[in-house]
């Protein structure tokens, strides 16, 4: 129950239009996702994966989120306007993470090996950013909307455009030049 309340604070906390408990329950499919996901990724891992597959096309139809039950996800993650979000199969999300409409963390082969990015902690992914293939994306890191990700993003660090060029905070930035 404590894992319900975490994610309906983090969507009061994050989500400007949800205006209260109510409405962070019944319209945040991002949320209602993430709660299915929980299942099927538990499904997964017991073995009962035709299952889990079935209940995540279903969540998909529903929510317009496309989770593989495989994918792990941290706390405290927020799916702001669900619609077009794909999580590959071997995805890790990191806790505190935003993530907008349309975000892609897609594969980039056709092993059966990590093939899938790794998303830090605190980080944010605009409308429409592809992070694709076995990359990580740091901590408290920033993909820009649009973004095309191919390389890895340091911790702290914004990439913007496609293909993604990497920009660091000023502070950062200072300390790699001295």
């Amino acid at each position: 129950m404590d894992r319900f309340k975490e994610d309906i604070q983090a969507i009061l906390d994050r989500d400007p239009a949800a205006r209260g408990v109510l409405e962070a329950v019944l319209f945040s499919p991002g949320m209602h996702a993430l709660w299915m996901h929980r299942l099927n990724h538990k499904l997964w891992n017991t073995g009962l994966k035709l299952l889990a597959r079935i209940l995540a096309h279903l969540t998909r139809l529903f929510t317009g989120v496309e989770i593989h039950p495989g994918a792990r996800i941290g706390r405290r993650v927020v799916i702001d306007h669900g619609m077009g979000i794909v999580i590959g199969e071997t995805a890790e999300v990191g806790d505190d993470v935003m993530m907008y409409h349309g975000v892609t963390l897609g594969g980039t082969g056709f092993t059966r090996e990590k093939r899938h990015p790794t998303i830090g902690n605190r980080v944010l992914l605009g409308a429409h950013a592809l992070v694709l293939g076995p990359v990580p994306v740091g901590d408290d890191a920033r993909v820009g909307a649009g973004a095309v990700v191919t390389k890895p993003v340091p911790p702290g660090a914004t990439a913007i455009g496609n293909p993604a060029q990497i920009t660091l905070p000023k502070s950062e930035l200072e300390a790699v030049e001295a």
